[in-house]
């Protein structure tokens, strides 16, 4: 998980049916110039805010305590009648809205990505993305990336929306603000007819403005500068790799880690899309259950191939990889370079083919946990500095993100004894009701991820 940044609590906001309505005091406070009250409420949209349709959420899918994204694991402790399950409960979406079955299993949402004209066999199934480092991580030289292929905020107006609102048109123009009037659409409606004004109503400008906020205050805001100065020797061999463009070539297509692709210095893509072969994968795990699972063309309409580039610092503990989830761990996302689908596809032909030793793949994946783990422990302290208990719990969720990334490759037990101390001093300060109580625990357990953190990675001179 990565750093969950909320704006100061915002006086007098209520939630009337329909729509949402800012009592004077927060407008009074926007104009001020508060942009962090405009993530915070954008935050409360995006996580109470139905658009009159069949109950869902963007916290639906995008939860909080899970890396803004979902998963199989965490779907399992959810209640039948979770809005996530409405294709089970809700006659009018009982077909060709989800596919239950892949959605339980391998955490798969059905999207109509070229449109809505034959939904029994126009669709694709693909994994929910995280919405962390946003900032820094959308922007491209042909304009910003959102979703698996790069097009999840639609840039064409929907023939729903040109017969009963041809106004709003206009804000179908591929940007992040775009991205919630697609969810929308695709996910919340009570029928499939997806009638503006009877399935669902579509945000208003304001609310827009909100969500982008919101999203945009996500997870980090700046890239990272590497290398770092790494302790552990393993994930020190794997950045050197990751960096040294005649043998990982990662850095080409995810510079500094992140989601930008520069091949020459200076000369910047941004998120670039690519054919990197996944979808050629065989023996997919979707693909097993017999399930009808149409060929994802990714970019554009119809396809290429393509799919954008996501980032890596958030990529550890974000997982099942890829669009389709096929791929379950970091280091089988890792050896997925190594193999014939990539290296006969457009990009790997671009990249000259990568060809790693299976230590090499280990290494790689090692830089890729450790990388994760800082960002959840600079998330943790930032959290735990707000000393309030919604950040609290937050706050150990990144902890115990950490522990399982750095047990899943067997990396730096010390730091796991800390983080786990850590994580033990918040709960404790979770229960300490005096403010000065819970500061105490607070502190101590920020004391713990520091040395955690300096186990990891020496510190700046």
């Amino acid at each position: 998980m990565s750093r969950y940044i909320n704006g100061r609590t915002v006086l007098g906001l209520r939630m009337i049916i329909p729509g949402f309505v800012l009592l004077l005091t927060v407008c009074q406070s926007l104009s001020a110039g508060h942009t962090d009250n405009l993530a915070e409420i954008g935050r409360r949209i995006f996580f109470q805010e139905s658009f009159d349709g069949n109950g869902r959420t963007c916290g639906t899918c995008h939860r909080a305590e899970r890396n803004f994204s979902i998963d199989p694991v965490f779907i399992a402790t959810l209640p039948d009648d979770d809005p996530l399950f409405v294709a089970e409960f809700n006659p009018e979406l009982e077909k060709d809205f989800e596919n239950p079955r892949l959605m339980r299993e391998f955490g798969l949402i059905l999207e109509n990505q070229d449109g809505f004209d034959d939904l029994e066999n126009n669709f694709n199934m693909r994994g929910v993305p995280h919405l962390l480092g946003m900032q820094v991580s959308i922007d491209s030289v042909a304009g910003p990336r959102t979703g698996w292929s790069g097009d999840g905020a639609p840039d064409t107006c929907p023939a729903t929306v040109q017969a009963s609102a041809p106004d709003r048109c206009d804000d179908f123009d591929g940007t992040l603000r775009a991205f919630t009037l697609g969810a929308v659409i695709q996910h919340f409606p009570k029928t499939l007819g997806r009638i503006l004004g009877m399935d669902f109503r579509l945000p208003t400008d304001f609310e827009l403005d909100a969500l982008e906020a919101f999203q945009l205050s996500l997870g980090r805001q700046e890239d990272l500068k590497l290398p770092l100065p790494l302790r552990g020797t393993v994930a020190r061999h794997g950045q050197e790799v990751f960096l040294d463009d005649t043998v990982g070539k990662c850095n080409l297509c995810h510079k500094n880690a992140g989601a930008n692709a520069e091949f020459s210095p200076g000369a910047g893509l941004g998120n670039f899309n690519f054919n990197t072969g996944v979808e050629n994968l065989i023996e997919k795990p979707a693909d097993l259950t017999g399930e009808l699972v149409p060929p994802d063309d990714g970019f554009g309409t119809p396809g290429g191939g393509a799919f954008n580039t996501p980032p890596l610092v958030e990529a550890a503990d974000t997982g099942a990889f890829f669009h389709n989830n096929a791929i379950e761990t970091i280091e089988g996302a890792v050896a997925f370079y190594n193999g014939d689908e990539f290296n006969q596809s457009p990009a790997g032909a671009l990249s000259g083919g990568i060809k790693l030793s299976p230590t090499q793949v280990v290494a790689v994946a090692a830089f890729l946990r450790v990388i994760n783990a800082i960002e959840n422990i600079d998330s943790s302290i930032h959290l735990l500095e707000e000393n309030v208990p919604k950040d609290i719990r937050l706050s150990i969720y990144e902890m115990e993100d950490a522990v399982r990334v750095l047990e899943g490759g067997g990396l730096h037990p010390k730091a796991i004894l800390n983080l786990k101390n850590a994580v033990r001093l918040a709960k404790t300060a979770l229960v300490r009701r005096p403010v000065p109580r819970r500061h105490r625990f607070v502190q101590r357990s920020i004391r713990q991820l520091e040395a955690a953190r300096s186990d990891l990675v020496k510190s700046p001179d």
